[in-house]
């Protein structure tokens, strides 16, 4: 991007910009009322909690830690977590900028006033967490999937918006916080992952609008994008040949799984596998793509992929995940056969 193509798009140098009741224009269809008291419980504690997802994402990961910088830059006492048994930042996330802002599940605070969520949409997506979510005085629930029903005290909730990234990037303006180079590598990796690379339908005008203002902020595309998207071990291609030699095409659903054994005779960690879904998905004659992966406790981690014919979230809601209508996961503790006929049987 040329110099003079990125000061038109810059926020104005004279500070950072505000919320709407100081002249700024919300990016959200979240009531004023929501954010006014999300900003006053953020403004009068001491310290603030800050918990994403288990098996954190680039959203849920990304929007946290974005989030975090801010709030410490306000001079706030700040623990950020993740409430996996296992608690290891996913090998594609490990580039990220403020990962020394992060802590070990047992060391967050067991009943804190204020208990900031992202990109969860149940209590149960925030794994070992839940429990102190439960016990926690105020909880703000940041999150832009349609079935979250709100656990919190304030819901800070758009499924309109692209990803929970956009409503991380307006609550630090909202708090008066200008984004850093690191803020804005950090709610890039939230905004591009959770568009696929701004080719989901999600890629609204608005995300493309964010994008810039976040590149404006001086991050590389080009070194994010090689991070995100271009590298893995050999291993994960002999993991992903397994995958796809037993994939299976049936009434345009194309589906196959990865077992832990799989992964174990390549010493392949459970969280690279994330992308195998993606090569799956691009089938022309399915329109709905599903990939089983067996974690390390033996669990299957079901991922659903729609283009438009069936809503994979209501599925995996009912289920007992969740997600969106072309995106969306849940958990089964029953075998490849069943797992898979239950979800047929909803399909």
């Amino acid at each position: 991007m040329t110099p003079d193509v990125r000061d038109e798009i810059r926020r104005p140098a004279a500070g950072p910009v505000q919320g709407p009741a100081d002249g700024g224009i919300s990016r959200t269809a979240i009531g004023e009322g929501e954010w006014d008291r999300a900003l006053r419980l953020i403004h009068e504690a001491d310290e603030v909690a800050l918990a994403c997802h288990i098996s954190p994402d680039g959203d849920a990961l990304g929007s946290m830690l974005a989030a975090a910088k801010a709030l410490t830059a306000m001079g706030k006492r700040v623990v950020a977590s993740f409430g996996d048994r296992r608690f290891v930042v996913p090998r594609l996330l490990r580039f990220l900028p403020a990962l020394d802002l992060l802590t070990v599940p047992s060391a967050f605070p067991t009943e804190p006033d204020l208990m900031i969520t992202f990109d969860a949409s149940t209590l149960e997506r925030l794994g070992v967490l839940a429990a102190t979510a439960g016990k926690a005085r105020e909880v703000i629930v940041v999150d832009h999937h349609a079935s979250n029903q709100g656990f919190g005290t304030v819901s800070l909730i758009d499924p309109g918006v692209a990803a929970t990234a956009v409503l991380a990037e307006e609550l630090i303006r909202r708090l008066g916080q200008p984004l850093d180079r690191d803020m804005a590598t950090l709610l890039y990796v939230g905004l591009s992952t959770d568009t696929g690379q701004f080719r989901h339908s999600s890629t609204t005008p608005a995300a493309h609008q964010m994008a810039a203002r976040l590149v404006a902020a001086g991050l590389r595309t080009d070194e994010i994008a090689r991070e995100l998207w271009d590298r893995s071990p050999f291993a994960y291609l002999k993991v992903l040949a397994a995958a796809l030699e037993r994939v299976v095409l049936e009434d345009g659903l194309v589906w196959t799984y990865i077992s832990h054994a799989d992964r174990a005779a390549y010493g392949l960690p459970y969280d690279e596998i994330e992308g195998v879904i993606d090569v799956i998905r691009r089938t022309d004659e399915a329109d709905v793509a599903v990939v089983l992966k067996q974690d390390d406790d033996g669990a299957w981690q079901v991922s659903a992929r729609s283009k438009g014919g069936a809503d994979v979230g209501a599925i995996s809601t009912a289920l007992g995940g969740g997600g969106h209508c072309y995106a969306a996961g849940f958990t089964s503790h029953d075998s490849v056969e069943e797992t898979m006929a239950r979800f047929k049987e909803m399909l």
